[in-house]
């Protein structure tokens, strides 16, 4: 991990204290407990003996309360025996406690030694996005991808994952959250995204074969990107995407799921009604509850995560909303039980997890998660909120796609580390520049379409014709009207494909005094994209609406709800 990140620049990771990993932290303080030697003496592990009202502590050897020199042993001093033994039992001690201290590194070491780690991000550095930027306090936001991946690689995936002939096979991302923590540590931002999306997965290249997979022609199922050379392939098509820079990312599978429930003890899940997922012909997870809430772990927990037919619509939607149930409730059990005030249940937690874990070479020590965890701890509980991305059904029914400008707003609040909630206050727009400088105006190329067809209007005739004229008349001769049939855009945006494009984007922007929030990085596109929305059905000057930070109004953020569950899948 960047110490910036985490810990603050120019912080030096620490070795775990002894209490961190379940050791006593008095071990570690000057002289330790006291103890008793084999004639019933109390001492310090160091062979000092505990002030007390029988013990000089004072000069001259004055007592706590005042008078001579304390108790007397036959004539007014101890044996040498006594201080031989002494010393005897304060250096087997001493070594005593190097050891301990020893055997807490080499426990610190194993744990370490659990920890899977595999490359951040894979993919080609057009498609990466900018580092957040700090704020005015110098404190930085961070974002970090979680992974839940379907591998049967083991006999415990296999057990848990299903079909024997995909065992051992590419792993798939089933589950994808990324997790936004504010700068300020004051809330958290968590966005799923269905497996089921549709996107343009970019060029990857595995670090440990080489092999180069191609960027797709065409949009593919999104949790296909882990079998292009691992988990930096899903943090590159996030990044792709949102334009969010993701500093870290944290995967686990099926048996880790399973071991992680069982370490905390349950993680309590809520439905309307009894549930069983199965069906005639196989299908369902076989999850079976009854109605209300119940603590599930192991296999069970497995199953929640995996649900599908039986919650909602039978959707991937429905599960992704199951998730955000589960884990909401995970970290509520997270702070209530695993605390440095239980050291074995958090000794526990430490192998469990470490062994359940793959992720990028930035958290890749015990010391590094262990900070991350305190900088999650910040956020209070009623700040932590987790939506859906916004999304529409693609054209064949079954699969979907990010619904923009909808999911685009949500990326927007996330690189500008507005909150979910819109409890934030609100805050000042800047200028948005590019380290990309832009090219001469006659050499860029833009595409323009009509996009002013709303729910009630008929798209204006020959808007995009009148809107690329007015771009030539500026210089950007290259302007082109797409001929297609008019779409429906609520407002106007400029889209561009890659990094190396934004500059130029920014300038056809800065020309019709069109707001720089209003370009933004597509994989929809193959080159710089005007889409003439409603907002503009006439004239030559264009007036931006205002922005709007907040989030649609929808059940997205009440975690707390019980799963609704389909009638056609309850039992009595």
């Amino acid at each position: 991990m960047a110490q910036s990140s985490v810990r603050g620049e120019g912080a030096r990771p620490r070795e775990p204290r002894a209490g961190e990993l379940g050791w006593d932290d008095s071990m570690y303080e000057e002289g330790g407990e006291p103890v008793r030697t084999a004639d019933g003496d109390r001492v310090r592990p160091d062979g000092v003996r505990p002030a007390d009202d029988t013990a000089p502590t004072g000069p001259q050897g004055q007592g706590r309360h005042g008078g001579g020199g304390g108790r007397q042993h036959g004539g007014g001093g101890r044996p040498r025996r006594r201080r031989r033994i002494l010393r005897w039992s304060a250096m087997v001690l001493a070594l005593l406690i190097l050891g301990t201290a020893g055997a807490g590194y080499l426990y610190y070491r194993h744990l370490n030694g659990n920890i899977k780690k595999d490359d951040l991000n894979i993919g080609d550095e057009k498609d990466r996005a900018a580092k957040s930027k700090p704020n005015a306090a110098g404190q930085t936001p961070l974002n970090i991808l979680l992974i839940g991946s379907d591998a049967r690689n083991s006999a415990a995936n296999q057990k848990l994952g299903g079909a024997k002939d995909t065992f051992d096979g590419p792993a798939r991302a089933d589950v994808q959250m990324l997790l936004h923590l504010s700068a300020d540590r004051t809330n958290m931002s968590v966005v799923s995204m269905p497996r089921d999306t549709l996107l343009d997965i970019p060029n990857c290249t595995d670090p440990d074969t080489g092999t180069t997979y191609a960027a797709s022609t065409l949009p593919v199922i999104t949790n296909d990107s882990l079998r292009r050379g691992g988990p930096g392939c899903t943090v590159a098509t996030w990044e792709k995407l949102t334009d969010v820079h993701i500093d870290h990312f944290i995967m686990v599978d099926f048996a880790g799921v399973v071991s992680m429930a069982d370490a905390i003890g349950g993680v309590p899940v809520c439905v309307d009604a009894n549930i069983y997922s199965h069906t005639s012909s196989g299908h369902g997870s076989g999850l079976k509850l009854e109605e209300g809430t119940t603590s599930i772990k192991g296999k069970q927990a497995l199953q929640w995560l995996r649900t599908r037919y039986g919650f909602e619509d039978g959707s991937d939607i429905g599960r992704t909303r199951a998730q955000h149930q589960y884990m909401n409730s995970m970290v509520n059990q997270l702070r209530e039980n695993a605390t440095l005030s239980n050291p074995t249940k958090l000794k526990s937690l430490a192998e469990t997890a470490t062994k359940a874990l793959t992720v990028d070479d930035g958290l890749g020590t015990v010391t590094e998660l262990y900070d991350l965890s305190k900088e999650l701890k910040k956020v209070p509980q009623k700040r932590i909120n987790m939506m859906t991305m916004p999304w529409v059904y693609s054209a064949g029914g079954n699969r979907v796609l990010p619904k923009e400008p909808a999911a685009d707003n949500v990326w927007r609040l996330l690189r500008e580390d507005i909150a979910l909630d819109g409890k934030d206050k609100k805050k000042t727009a800047k200028e948005r520049t590019s380290s990309d400088p832009a090219a001469a105006d006659d050499k860029i190329a833009v595409q323009v379409q009509n996009g002013t067809r709303t729910s009630a209007l008929a798209p204006v005739s020959g808007r995009a014709s009148a809107v690329t004229e007015l771009l030539i008349g500026k210089g950007f001769t290259q302007a082109k009207a797409d001929p297609t049939t008019a779409t429906a855009e609520d407002t106007t945006v400029i889209r561009y494909p890659s990094a190396d494009l934004e500059g130029d984007a920014l300038r056809v922007a800065k020309s019709l005094g069109i707001p720089t929030s209003a370009v933004q990085k597509s994989v929809n596109v193959s080159g710089i994209t005007l889409a003439v929305g409603a907002d503009w059905r006439d004239g030559t000057e264009y007036k931006a609406p205002a922005e709007d930070d907040s989030t649609p109004s929808s059940d997205e953020l009440k975690t707390g709800k019980c799963m609704h569950v389909d009638p056609n899948y309850t039992w009595s």
